[in-house]
């Protein structure tokens, strides 16, 4: 049984009723799908998709029981986006999207839903890295199987996907460490050995394979991102290491250019 089971079950639920014929499948991508989440820490990733454009009616029916469902969520809540087929496969990059939802946005949906759903549409390149990882590891919850629907991601747009995620790490490192750390970690796994791994995955691949004074900091990401307290992290250390790792990355992305 997956997390939160009963969750996503009301959530394909949610999506039958309110998009009716429109709706084409729900799946799970993440650590959910891939057998790593810890609910202290992750969230849940979904991406919805549908075969016509939303009208503004259906989008708040929809982000209406999308917040009500985060209510139950993990601590992280839920994370989805909702695509149209025609930008799956072949697959578009940068993707457009016809709806956001996160938790770090539920004030804005509170506050002001005319702006909300300005925003929160466009572009979004997180979705190459998304949908990479729905294909090699995710589940379908609901409808038309992953891969009658999503178009294979190049590697080159998927890397500039991923390494989008990581381009600030050394400033960034400083507000979200256990993230930052162990991201990095599964970025320069891709880049260097082809792997598509989950947090947790790459921080155990950088625990056996990166320099033996980063350990310590990538042990104690690791064990914060299963549960664990949050530990003291060395600013300098820590900033030296997203460094080095950016370092690395690129290094290795123009051997691949060469």
């Amino acid at each position: 049984m997956l997390p939160y089971q009963e969750l996503l079950d009301r959530f394909v639920s949610e999506n039958r009723k309110i998009l009716g014929d429109n709706l084409v499948g729900v799946y799970l991508h993440g650590s959910a799908a891939m057998g790593c989440f810890h609910p202290e820490t992750g969230d849940l990733d979904l991406l919805t998709v549908v075969n016509d454009p939303l009208s503004d009616e259906t989008k708040r029916a929809f982000l209406n029981a999308t917040a009500a469902l985060n209510e139950d969520a993990p601590k992280k809540g839920l994370e989805l986006s909702v695509l149209r087929k025609a930008v799956c496969s072949p697959f578009v990059y940068p993707t457009p999207y016809e709806l956001h939802f996160s938790a770090g946005y539920l004030s804005l949906w509170r506050h002001d839903p005319e702006e909300y759903l300005r925003r929160l549409r466009g572009v979004d390149p997180d979705l190459a890295a998304h949908v990479t990882i729905l294909r090699a590891r995710g589940k379908t919850l609901f409808g038309a199987p992953i891969e009658a629907v999503f178009g294979e991601v190049s590697p080159a747009d998927y890397f500039d996907s991923i390494l989008f995620d990581v381009e600030d790490a050394a400033e960034d490192v400083l507000e979200n460490p256990m993230y930052v750390i162990l991201n990095l970690c599964r970025v320069l796994a891709y880049r260097e050995e082809g792997k598509i791994l989950s947090k947790e995955e790459g921080g155990q691949w950088g625990l056996a394979r990166l320099p033996e004074e980063y350990r310590p900091l990538i042990a104690r990401a690791l064990a914060q991102y299963a549960g664990g307290v949050a530990p003291q992290y060395e600013a300098a250390l820590s900033q030296e290491y997203a460094g080095y790792m950016l370092e690395r990355i690129r290094s290795a992305e123009n051997e691949t250019e060469d």
